[in-house]
């Protein structure tokens, strides 16, 4: 049976029907909807944990204990997260595990643009980009596969158009023994503690890996050469695939859905069986690079911009200011928002206690805010104008110590939601007593995650 399912959806069912076994994240967007609807599956344990290192330690000791396991988080995430999976690549695991990661080219949500897809490299372990929301379902189900079967976690990186798009999906059966007992764990200290006299060992474990991992992925089926038009070889992944195709409907493809390590071999072949070779992906050079470091010659970024999302729009302005396509081909038509529309700034909710906060903060001209991640990030705003600092989880608190051992002359203050307190407003709040410090800390207390969806964090029912 085929329903229509987004990317998100399609994830979280991915996890239901290849055996997932407990689930964790922490929410933000654009991936928030995925922990959300594994929330439905009563087989797979699932829990907003604290902040996402939290959440990638409980899905790595789930591994460790043999049962399949899921991470979830937006791309800045994965900054919090990393000291965690970073050792996991080492010690391995037992029970496949997924880590997702959710990027958001344009910045729709997200204070950077960073692409994640170097953490990928920069770990060592295997990556998959599903282009829709069938792969989206599917590739959880390969990645656990190569998880388990390579002895690693496997990062599955989607955009922001995958996970809020919504595409046909076929679904299955659930494939799991959800009757059994989870059995003790197979001790194994000199694989599982990651301590530098072991981890030593490990290191060439994890290299000789990579290099066979790169033979995998020139035959795994989810990378295909499309042979078309020989005078043009495009390379493409994720949604930019889809946009390429129908910019180039002719042009031969190299279709990417593993991304790290890349198909040597097929990249080879691409390149002796086509004139030219036009690598399109959002971001950052990182396929150019790799391919243009094999000694293959490409176009890329010369052509392409390194910031915002790739359009269909993009694509074909591109390719016609390149010569890719004749300009006169290239009329507008695929522009879809009109050109004068004004922009609607977010806004706090009608009722929202926030407003009163901020209405006095903005009166206090004198008042230097250090602001946080989280709704009232939008203090920052007309009509407020009230925040003058904002940059990550908890960074208020610090900032704000920071601003009282340099000796600045204004009164400052910081202002701090209850979830991002949790998360990471903690330590930097310890860190001023610790230090005696003296600085004014706000909790702007409203009992959820609210604007990523009203999620539940510790403080809640307290």
């Amino acid at each position: 049976m085929k329903v229509l399912l987004s990317g998100n959806e399609a994830i979280a069912r991915g996890a239901y029907e290849y055996g997932v076994k407990v689930a964790t994240g922490y929410p933000g967007t654009p991936s928030s909807e995925i922990l959300e609807n594994v929330a439905r599956y009563k087989e797979i344990y699932s829990e907003w944990s604290v902040n996402e290192k939290v959440a990638m330690d409980v899905a790595i000791g789930a591994a460790y204990a043999g049962r399949r396991a899921m991470v979830t988080m937006k791309q800045v995430g994965m900054n919090v997260a990393a000291d965690s999976f970073f050792y996991a690549v080492y010690t391995g695991v037992k029970g496949g595990l997924v880590i997702v990661t959710a990027d958001d080219p344009g910045m729709f949500s997200s204070q950077n643009e960073q692409d994640n897809r170097h953490y990928a490299r920069f770990a060592k372990m295997p990556m998959v980009e599903p282009s829709d929301s069938q792969e989206a379902k599917d590739f959880v189900g390969i990645a656990l596969d190569l998880s388990e079967q390579w002895d690693t976690p496997v990062l599955l990186r989607t955009v922001m158009r995958v996970s809020h798009s919504a595409s046909p999906v076929e679904l299955g059966e659930r494939h799991a023994d959800d009757e059994s007992p989870t059995p003790p764990l197979e001790r194994n200290p000199r694989k599982l503690v990651c301590t530098a006299i072991w981890a030593r060992d490990r290191h060439p474990v994890v290299e000789a890996r990579l290099k066979q991992l790169e033979e995998v992925s020139s035959t795994i089926p989810i990378n295909r050469l499309e042979w078309g038009d020989r005078r043009l070889g495009i390379v493409a992944s994720g949604p930019v695939y889809h946009y390429a195709r129908e910019i180039f409907p002719h042009a031969t493809f190299l279709k990417l859905g593993m991304t790290y390590p890349l198909p040597k071999a097929l990249l080879r072949e691409l390149a002796s069986g086509v004139e030219q070779v036009v690598v399109i992906e959002e971001l950052d050079p990182f396929l150019e690079e790799q391919i243009k470091a094999m000694g293959i010659p490409c176009r890329g970024k010369d052509i392409f911009p390194a910031v915002g999302e790739l359009t269909t729009a993009v694509i074909e302005r591109c390719a016609a200011e390149a010569g890719l396509l004749p300009k006169e081909a290239v009329r507008g038509a695929r522009d879809v928002a009109p050109k004068d529309l004004p922009a609607r700034s977010p806004i706090l909710c009608p009722g929202c206690p926030h407003r009163t906060t901020f209405y006095l903060l903005s009166r206090m001209k004198e008042v230097v805010v250090a602001g946080d991640i989280g709704c009232y990030n939008l203090g920052a705003l007309p009509p407020f104008n009230a925040t003058d600092t904002m940059g990550a989880m908890g960074a208020s608190v610090g900032v704000a110590h920071g601003f009282d051992v340099a000796g600045i002359p204004d009164p400052f203050l910081a202002v701090i939601g209850d979830s991002t307190f949790f998360h990471a407003g903690i330590p930097p709040l310890l860190n001023i007593v610790h230090n005696g410090g003296k600085s004014t800390v706000v909790i702007l207390d409203n009992h959820t995650t609210a604007m990523t969806g009203h999620q539940d964090h510790p403080g809640v029912g307290f």
